[in-house]
């Protein structure tokens, strides 16, 4: 779904296996993923190119795309490690103008994601969807990293937020979805703001989460915390399906 007057084909879900996962593509473009040409373009990478395994940035703090191939862009992180992590989220209405940030849910959670072109999602036991179907978002924030050093040749010309390459960039898609091998009548708990918390356990939140909303014109819920929020322990998200999302 692209917004929300330009939904998908009606009967077209993304299906959640609750208790199991569900595997996506992360490409740089839709000519990477393996739906497109039969496949024929897609690699392990998002770019549609082959990389070494230990594929990093030529010094810490610069991002990939500061190889001397420029590739990597799309990737905003300087190796895997440093990659942010992904996430989606579910809201049980099946009409988008009544999904809120209190009932749009963070449910899974992939560490040291975009990385790879192929991840899976955990599914924790969620209930059935409506009839309509559920909305579910995928979301990501980069951590930052430098496009080159600050005014390197031949890119003296760049600004700093640009060269920086850790602008304030929220990705989010939005998906029709629908649960399946549903058995659980729990519901799940209204989603509240997550707290940066990676000097402090303690100031974790605990229990269903909203997506992060940070740097934007209006509706933060994470204000400035120093360094880039992303769906990481540093915000008090763990890897995996979020099990404590239900009451």
């Amino acid at each position: 779904m692209r917004q929300g007057n330009v939904p998908p084909p009606p009967g077209q879900f993304l299906n959640l296996l609750a208790r199991g996962k569900f595997t996506v593509d992360l490409g740089a473009n839709r000519g990477c993923k393996s739906l497109s040409y039969g496949g024929k373009t897609a690699t392990q990478w998002p770019d549609c190119s082959e990389h070494p395994e230990d594929w990093h940035a030529p010094v810490p703090g610069k991002c990939l795309v500061g190889n001397p191939d420029g590739k990597g862009g799309a990737m905003h992180t300087q190796n895997y490690t440093t990659t942010a992590g992904t996430a989606f989220a579910i809201s049980y209405q099946s009409d988008i103008r009544k999904v809120t940030m209190e009932n749009l849910v963070v449910f899974s959670v992939v560490e040291h994601t975009p990385w790879k072109r192929v991840a899976s999602y955990q599914v924790p036991d969620l209930p059935a969807c409506p009839v309509g179907g559920c909305y579910c978002a995928w979301l990501w924030i980069p951590d930052g990293c430098k496009i080159a050093l600050a005014y390197e040749p031949p890119l003296a010309h760049l600004t700093d937020s640009f060269i920086a390459g850790g602008q304030p960039n929220m990705y989010m898609q939005n998906f029709k979805c629908n649960v399946t091998n549903a058995v659980s009548t729990k519901r799940l708990g209204i989603a509240k703001s997550p707290v940066a918390c990676r000097d402090d356990s303690k100031k974790c939140v605990a229990g269903p989460k909203q997506l992060i909303a940070w740097n934007q014109a209006e509706g933060n819920n994470v204000q400035d915390v120093g360094y880039s929020p992303g769906y990481n322990a540093r915000m008090g998200f763990k890897p995996g399906a979020q099990n404590d999302i239900f009451f």
